[in-house]
């Protein structure tokens, strides 16, 4: 396999042993060793909306700290969420991405994206590529809740429960330079700055401009990210935290390739001139306000609105069905809370409440080409599909938690939402098209019980039991409900439902050997699948789907001068009961016919049996403030298709990074990803009956570098 090094611009001979010098060079302050105390203190807001002890929770929650964040220096959400166990998300260019937790890689809505505990999104609007509206880089903590989360967050929170934590404003004057640049135009600035605002008050600014050329033709991306935090603590027992965040990605669309031109022509790219491109502007504000009028309550209220319009040509349509997507959302939300603690425990009532109109506009093109390559496009006026959605949800929640004994403890919760979508199509022409049935103007109605059912047993001091029952369900999306294409009945579809048992067991070894071994069984009901009947396509809820898997996650230091961290899981996803509809062309006929396929028993389609990440980091006695660190990036084989016949084998990746601190305001780093060039694809798959597989290739060997720099 060709060998394809990579570097920064004009820096390929001499950037390596210039990044050298500097991280060798001049004395600087001591990097302090592996953080060793026990992971049962560490705290997550994810699991209640307040900050609180992971001791405290019966479930499985993985964090990618400030400090790993700033060691990472993501330039993908991949680079830093797939150092979770049990949790994998992909490349698919620019920051675009599919993710696989406890589920199969895919674009369900089964996940989902918050930002300090608010949904980035809601209901109804899920898009697989959501964390690329998140400011990543710039956060203060990444927390993965693994499994279900429906009874706190409601619709989505099937295979988990990604939540960003913004950086809390500085109490002084502080501004800190980020500059990166690397491999194939890659360019990066993270600006923040923060300052007090009185007595009470501090803000804080963040910005990210990022751009780069991709290693692959035509394949551009950019983005540019704008964050501000309000801190406030304005009376007795009164404070307030107001976020603003708004981020615009303008991402160019990149093919997948076949089997010659993956192993031989990878920066090959069949989409040039704005073909499968994506075009996203993301606006949240949010304000919360909390009230404690003693020790024992708490009540906050949070008002929201969110503001979204995306433009898109879906790239996987343009041979058979080519088209331009307009569509936008606004949201107008609230999220009010009520903690109470007694004793040996407390009780959480709270009620979200979220109302979101959306306009949609499908617009035929014609595209054009140059042998195999799609060069443009011209707009012809005619419009497949218009029409506004307005979802109003409702949401009440109670949770609980009670310490039994001085080892059991207990939790318990509940959550019921009851959404409404009304719906009116746009178009006045009559409704011929069979490839783009539009369903009439209609109201649709449903609701959903999620209980979760919990316990953690202290077994010894630094070691903990814990076990959990979870419910939790998916909503069908507006464009699932609304845009059938040719399948017809999509507007009596009914919310997607999963039940989950755990068992997971934590804790400390000896004074820095830290754990966390989970054992999961999920089953996964009334998904959604689409079936022939007559000379129709046909959609409903019939699918179901199994997900059992361990997952184990290691941190330890090792002497005083290196760290070891390792993360694994072992899956099992299989078929119960599942169609598909195959079609294919008969040449005893001949002529196109289609099939009904069930796939009961079959491994599910893109599900990996396995995911790994392990680092292992220097932290050299003799040169305070450098910190090397290789790490290895692991996806174990999957089938590409519901037959199994097809499989991808997995990959195995070596990323490299190297830092060094100067001094407490200035410190450079460098990385190299994919060390050894591995020819890999981040995403395999094919269609029933197709036997050539269709590859995403990752990103080849590539070099990084960047300066820090406070005032």
């Amino acid at each position: 396999m060709p060998s394809i090094p990579r570097a920064c611009p004009a820096a390929n001979a001499t950037a390596v042993p210039l990044v050298l010098v500097l991280l060798l060079a001049a004395p600087a302050t001591r990097v302090a060793a592996a953080d060793t105390s026990n992971v049962l203190e560490q705290v997550i807001v994810t699991a209640t909306r307040e900050a609180k002890s992971r001791s405290e929770l019966a479930e499985s929650v993985g964090v990618v700290t400030e400090a790993q964040l700033q060691h990472i220096a993501p330039a993908h959400p991949a680079d830093a969420l797939n150092r979770v166990a049990g949790v994998h998300v992909n490349n698919l260019g620019g920051e675009g991405h599919m993710t696989s937790i406890r589920q199969p890689i895919s674009t369900a809505g089964v996940y989902l994206f918050l930002e300090d505990g608010i949904p980035t999104r809601p209901t109804g609007f899920f898009n697989h590529n959501g964390l690329y509206e998140i400011n990543v880089p710039q956060s203060a903590q990444l927390e993965v809740t693994k499994g279900p989360a429906s009874a706190l967050y409601g619709s989505d929170a099937i295979g988990g429960v990604i939540n960003a934590v913004t950086k809390a404003a500085p109490e002084s004057a502080e501004v800190n330079l980020n500059a990166e640049l690397g491999a194939d135009g890659w360019q990066r600035a993270l600006v923040s700055a923060g300052n007090g605002l009185g007595a009470d008050s501090a803000f804080r600014l963040d910005l990210n401009s990022t751009s780069s050329e991709g290693f692959r033709e035509a394949a551009e991306y950019s983005r540019t990210s704008i964050s501000g935090r309000l801190d406030s603590a304005f009376a007795q027992g009164w404070g307030s935290k107001t976020v603003l965040s708004y981020s615009s990605i303008d991402q160019s669309g990149v093919s997948a390739l076949e089997e010659e031109d993956y192993r031989n022509g990878v920066q090959k790219n069949f989409y040039h001139g704005d073909i499968g491109y994506r075009e996203v502007e993301a606006l949240r504000l949010s304000s919360e306000l909390a009230y404690t009028s003693n020790a024992e309550s708490l009540v906050t209220a949070t008002p929201f609105i969110r503001r979204n319009t995306m433009a898109m040509m879906p790239s996987w349509m343009v041979t058979y069905d080519p088209n331009i997507r307009d569509s936008e959302f606004s949201s107008y939300g609230l999220l009010l809370k009520y903690r109470r603690d007694f004793g040996r425990g407390e009780v959480i009532l709270g009620v979200d409440a979220d109302y979101s109109p959306s306009e949609y506009r499908e617009e035929r093109i014609a595209v054009q080409r140059d042998g195999e390559i799609f060069t443009g496009y011209q707009r012809t006026g005619e419009l497949t599909y218009r029409f506004e959605a307005e979802q109003t949800s409702v949401s009440p929640y109670v949770h609980g938690e009670l310490a039994l004994s001085e080892r059991w403890r207990l939790n318990a919760g509940v959550r019921y939402d009851l959404f409404e979508v009304d719906y009116q199509d746009q178009l006045d022409t009559p409704n011929t098209d069979s490839s783009h049935f539009r369903p009439q103007s209609q109201s649709r109605d449903y609701d959903n019980l999620s209980p979760k059912l919990g316990a953690v047993y202290q077994l010894a001091e630094s070691h903990q039991l814990y076990l959990s029952y979870r419910h939790a369900f998916r909503a069908p999306t507006v464009g699932t409900l609304f845009r059938p294409g040719s399948s017809r009945d999509t507007t009596e579809l009914e919310p997607v439902t999963s039940v989950s048992q755990e068992v997971g067991l934590r804790g400390l070894l000896g004074e820095s050997v830290n754990y966390e071994l989970a054992l999961y069984d999920m089953a996964t009901e009334n998904d959604i699948v689409s079936y022939i009947e007559g000379r129709d396509r046909k959609t409903t809820n019939a699918g179901e789907t199994s997900h059992q898997g361990v997952e184990l996650s290691v941190q330890t230091a090792i002497g005083e001068a290196w760290e070891l961290a390792l993360s694994y899981a072992a899956m099992r996803q299989k078929y119960r009961d599942y169609a598909y509809i195959y079609g294919h062309f008969d040449v005893s006929c001949p002529c196109y016919v289609q099939e009904n396929l069930n796939f009961a028993g079959n491994d599910i389609s893109r599900a990996p049996e396995s995911i790994g990440n392990v680092t292992v980091a220097y932290l050299p006695q003799w040169l305070a403030g450098l910190r090397m660190e290789l790490e290895w990036s692991h996806i174990g084989s999957y089938f590409t298709d519901e037959t199994n016949t097809a499989e991808y084998a997995g990959h195995d990746l070596l990323n490299l990074r190297a830092s060094h601190t100067f001094s407490e305001d200035l410190s450079v780093y460098a990385r190299i990803s994919n060390l050894t060039d591995e020819r890999y694809s981040t995403y395999t798959s094919n269609q029933v009956g197709d036997p050539d597989l269709a590859y995403r290739p990752g990103m080849p060997r590539s070099l990084f570098a960047g300066m820090r720099y406070r005032f």
